[in-house]
């Protein structure tokens, strides 16, 4: 192109380029040394010669060459000449910046491209932040890599990926940790990068030694929003070690800056499918000990033969504190024990389990009542101590032979005697609730049984005090009468008519709830 330039004007055109010491060949036939570096625009003699010398004002640490023909021209030549290399110096730029533009664009779509990989995939945060490590720290040559997660229970940034370095032995940086580079990124959302070539070199850790093999680093905060929310901070991705110079150019922050919001759906993305890991094992744990602990709960086969039973438990969690239980104690005596943990949940829980444990011993050891509950406080006093809780709890013998039903309540007020004809009859309480209870304060009381026509009904409170969407709850006398209305036939079909009024009643239960119906 120079050649055709120098033919256009008759002599001959040469580009040298300043770097900051000499004068150096850019393009044109080279005469085999350079010319010193003018002081000023115009004629300079040189050792082929006089040629005009004059820099390209549009493009820095340029000068042109004019030369071949009579000193009075060579300024005429050289301002034909001026505009048209300024221009195609001007082109040359232009070609250079879109195909790093170009460059740019193709790494950035590539690293979208991989991550959106990893957001189609159900990954753990530890799988998904790693290959997103590795694919930004490939394309913008960084040796090391490391990938921090705000932990925000702890307030601490968790380092969950790393590249080129061991994460053993890493503690959590808190948020508000002055020196922490990272810590900063993710107060302020947004980048800050160390470029040791550049005048306004950000301090680092307090001016702690990093142990990098360059000074040069980049963090970029890693941004989050839903649809319809505000973006928030996620994380950050430190890169530090450049390969190929200690330096992070431009380019390298503006490739990682672009890709830093869909780095951070992937990081929620692998958190939800975590979290919703976790919670399925808790609900799958939680199914368990639900099964577990109704299995505690007898069946009414085991008084076969001797009573007819019917019992339903449901807690208002996944565990409760109701409990319920019956046995056998010989010459056609039944013995029916029913009570409430003052709480629900898995202290309830825990608490029931003793219960159970210990009622299924002394029910069949002791004579009476009586000595049943005051037996299984000495037992349980101890922890019901520790953990500060109590329960109520009734517990009834029935002798149809001798026509009779002896018991002992420990501030129970869910426990009835419903006979064939007439209201049902109130089995008060004979003492305080286990746990509030002192030993020897239990006593025992008796009244008569009608065998094959009375009912021992027994409940907790979560059945009564659930309320409706007014704000009424479904109450001891609407259970009472639906219990008198049906109280002929068999137990079981008295329970589900019981329940099923309390559903259609718009029970909202928050307690566990109990129902248990025996004749005998």
């Amino acid at each position: 192109m120079l050649d055709g330039l120098g033919a256009l004007v008759g002599g001959r055109v040469r580009l040298w380029r300043f770097d900051g010491r000499a004068l150096r060949l850019a393009a044109g036939p080279d005469p085999g040394e350079a010319p010193a570096v003018p002081r000023s625009v115009g004629l300079t003699p040189v050792p082929w010669g006089t040629v005009w010398l004059e820099p390209l004002g549009e493009v820095d640490g340029f000068w042109l060459e004019v030369g071949g023909l009579a000193e009075t021209a060579l300024e005429t030549a050289a301002a034909r000449t001026l505009p048209l290399v300024g221009a195609l110096l001007d082109a040359e730029r232009q070609r250079a910046f879109l195909a790093d533009e170009l460059t740019s664009r193709y790494e950035e779509i590539d690293l979208l491209y991989a991550i959106s990989e990893i957001l189609g995939q159900t990954v753990q945060l530890e799988e998904a932040t790693q290959i997103i490590a590795r694919e930004v720290s490939t394309v913008v040559g960084a040796r090391r890599a490391s990938i921090m997660v705000f932990d925000e229970p702890a307030g601490v940034l968790r380092t969950v990926a790393a590249r080129g370095f061991d994460m053993d032995g890493l503690t959590p940086v808190p948020v508000d940790d002055e020196c922490s580079v990272a810590a900063r990124v993710y107060r302020e959302r947004r980048v800050v990068a160390n470029d040791p070539s550049a005048p306004d070199v950000v301090a680092t850790d307090c001016g702690e030694p990093r142990g990098y093999h360059g000074q040069a680093f980049l963090s970029v905060p890693i941004c989050y929003g839903a649809a319809g929310s505000p973006l928030r901070c996620v994380g950050v991705i430190n890169l530090t070690d450049r390969l190929g110079g200690d330096r992070f150019t431009p380019g390298d922050r503006k490739l990682v800056t672009a890709v830093a919001n869909q780095i951070g759906a992937a990081v929620e993305n692998a958190r939800l499918v975590e979290r919703d890991r976790r919670q399925q094992r808790l609900r799958h744990e939680l199914e368990l000990a639900h099964d577990l602990q109704l299995k505690l709960l007898p069946s009414p086969g085991v008084l076969q033969g001797d009573a007819e039973v019917a019992a339903r438990c449901f807690p208002a969690e996944s565990v409760g504190g109701d409990f319920y239980t019956f046995s056998r104690l010989g010459r056609g005596r039944v013995g029916v024990m029913l009570g409430d943990v003052a709480s629900h949940g898995f202290s309830a829980a825990l608490v029931m389990a003793l219960v159970m444990s210990a009622a299924g011993i002394h029910a069949a050891a002791a004579v009476t009542p009586d000595e049943t509950l005051g037996a299984l406080l000495d037992s349980l006093s101890a922890e019901l101590g520790t953990t500060e809780m109590y329960f109520s709890v009734f517990y009834g013998v029935i002798d149809p032979l001798a026509g009779r039903l002896s018991y002992a309540n420990a501030g129970h007020p869910y426990a009835f005697r419903v006979p064939r004809f007439g209201a049902p009859e109130r089995l008060g309480a004979t003492a305080p609730p286990l746990g509030l209870a002192a030993a020897g304060e239990i006593q025992r009381r008796q009244v008569p049984w009608a065998v094959r026509h009375d009912l021992l009904v027994l409940w907790t409170d979560g059945l009564v005090d659930a309320r409706n969407e007014a704000g009424e709850p479904f109450g001891e006398q609407r259970l009472l009468e639906e219990v008198c209305a049906h109280r002929t036939e068999p137990a079981d079909v008295i329970v589900r008519a019981v329940l099923d009024q309390a559903a259609a009643f718009g029970s909202q239960p928050v307690d566990d709830r109990t129902l248990l119906v025996l004749r005998i």
